[in-house]
C-alpha cells in the first residue's frame, strides 16, 4: 500500500525556524558579553600590572640612588680591603718565621710587625697595608741576602757544569747567562740506598713529631741527607690543626706509605728508588703501592723530565717567583743527586739542573726547612721537618 505524503505545515516550520534563530541570537549575546567582560577585566588586569611594575622600577632606581645602598657597597669594598691586608700580614708573618728557621736577625723586622698588628687593631687598615708593603720589601731584601749566602766559602767558586761524579761539591753553574752557586751531592745507586726517614711511624694530621735533618742523619748512619716535602710549620697561622703534618705521598725506610688514601689521584710528582735505577713520575697516581723498592718520596714541580725542562714559573709567581735555596733531588742514569741551589727561582733552579745535565730533577722543600748534610751542614739547619731523604751504604 502506498503511504501519503507528510507536509509540515507552514506556519509551524516558520515558528520554529523563529525560535531557533532568537535562541542562536541569545546565546550570541551572552557570549559576547561574556567575552567582553573577560576582556574588560584583563585590560583592567594589565593596566594594573603595567601600574605596578612601573612603581617598582621607580621605588628601585630610588633605592639604588640612596645613601644606605652606596654605603652597601662601599663597605663591601672595605671589607674586601680588610681580608687583603689580614691576609697580607699573615704571609708577611709566615716570611718572618721562615727567616728565623735560618737564624737570621729579624729584631728590626718584628718590631715593624708589632707597629703593623697595631694598626691592625686600631682599624687603621690604610696604614696597615703601606707599612706591609715597606715590610714585605725589607723581608725580600734579607731572604736575598740569604739565598745568595751559604755555609760553604762563597769566595773563588770554581765554575763547572758538568756534576760531580760522587761526593759534595760546591761550583757555580752558567745557566741563561747567569751563573748560580750549587751544593750538591753525589752518589752511584748501585753502592747507595736512598731511603725516607720519617718523624712519625704512621699517618699524622695533627701536632706531628718533627726533628732537625742531622738526628736523622746520625740514627740511620747516613753520610748525606736533605730535608724532604712541603709540610705545615708549628709557627705558621694558616697551618693551625695541621701543625707538622704534610699530605704527599711518601714510603718511608719502613716500608710504609702515608697518605696513601689521599693520593690514589694524586696529580703530584713523586721519586722512586730502587736499588742501582731511580724513577720519576708526573703525577702519583702513575705510582703503585709496591714496597719492593728502597723509597718513594712526592713533592712538587718537577722540575726536569727526560733531560728536558719541564717547569717555567709564570711571571711576577708571589711564591716561585722569588728567588730563594731550591732544595732538589734528582738522577742521571745510576747516579742520584741531592743538593740546592742558592739565590733563584723556581723557573732558574729548572734551568741549572739542566744545565747540570740532570735527566730528571724534583723540587723539595725550601726556605726555613732547607737543610744539606755532606759531613756536616753545607746548608741550614733550618727548621725541624717531618721527613727527610737519606743516603747509606748498601
Amino acid at each position: 500500500m502506498k503511504l501519503p505524503k507528510f507536509k509540515v505545515p507552514i506556519f509551524l516550520s516558520t515558528k520554529v525556524l523563529l525560535t531557533i534563530t532568537l535562541t542562536t541570537l541569545t546565546i550570541a549575546a551572552v557570549a559576547g558579553s561574556i567575552l567582553y567582560q573577560n576582556y574588560y577585566s584583563l585590560q583592567k588586569e594589565k593596566t594594573s600590572l603595567l601600574a605596578t611594575l612601573g612603581k617598582n622600577s621607580d621605588e628601585l632606581t630610588k633605592l639604588k640612588a640612596r645613601d644606605e645602598f652606596k654605603i652597601n657597597k662601599a663597605q663591601e669594598e672595605e671589607i674586601k680591603s680588610i681580608n687583603i691586608t689580614y691576609n697580607n700580614s699573615i704571609s708577611a708573618f709566615e716570611k718572618l718565621t721562615d727567616l728565623k728557621a735560618q737564624k737570621q736577625d729579624t729584631s728590626k723586622l718584628d718590631s715593624l710587625y708589632a707597629q703593623i698588628v697595631k694598626f691592625l687593631s686600631d682599624k687603621n687598615y690604610a696604614s696597615a697595608s703601606a707599612s706591609l708593603a715597606n715590610l714585605n720589601t725589607q723581608i725580600e731584601q734579607l731572604a736575598q741576602k740569604v739565598a745568595a749566602s751559604t755555609s760553604t766559602p762563597t769566595t773563588n767558586v770554581p765554575q763547572n757544569n758538568p756534576p760531580p761524579g760522587s761526593g759534595f761539591s760546591y761550583q757555580a753553574v752558567s745557566a741563561d747567562g747567569q751563573t748560580f752557586n750549587v751544593s750538591i751531592i753525589a752518589a752511584d745507586l748501585n753502592a747507595t740506598k736512598v731511603i725516607v726517614d720519617t718523624a712519625s711511624d704512621s699517618d699524622c694530621s695533627n701536632n706531628c713529631p718533627v726533628l732537625p735533618l742531622s738526628d736523622y742523619v746520625s740514627r740511620n748512619g747516613a753520610f748525606a741527607g736533605i730535608n724532604g716535602s712541603f709540610f705545615c710549620p708549628a709557627e705558621y697561622p694558616t697551618c693551625a690543626g695541621k701543625t707538622g703534618s704534610f699530605d704527599t705521598l711518601l714510603m718511608n725506610k719502613n716500608k710504609h706509605y702515608f697518605n696513601s688514601n689521599n693520593n690514589v689521584y694524586s696529580t703530584i710528582p713523586a721519586a722512586i728508588f730502587s736499588p742501582g735505577s731511580a724513577r720519576f713520575v708526573s703525577q702519583s697516581l702513575q705510582w703503585g703501592r709496591d714496597t719492593g723498592v728502597d723509597s718513594v718520596i712526592a713533592n712538587y714541580p718537577l722540575l726536569v723530565s727526560g733531560g728536558n725542562i719541564s717547569f717555567t714559573e709564570a711571571p711576577n709567581e708571589p711564591k716561585f717567583g722569588a728567588k730563594g735555596t731550591r732544595g732538589f733531588i734528582a738522577a742521571k742514569g745510576n747516579i742520584v743527586y741531592i743538593g740546592v741551589v742558592q739565590s733563584a727561582t723556581m723557573g732558574e733552579s729548572a734551568k741549572v739542573l739542566h744545565a747540570l745535565g740532570m735527566g730528571e730533577a724534583l723540587n723539595l722543600d725550601e726556605g726555613g726547612s732547607t737543610a744539606l748534610w755532606s759531613g756536616g751542614y753545607k746548608a741550614g739547619p733550618g727548621r725541624n721537618i717531618p721527613n727527610a731523604v737519606l743516603f747509606v751504604k748498601r
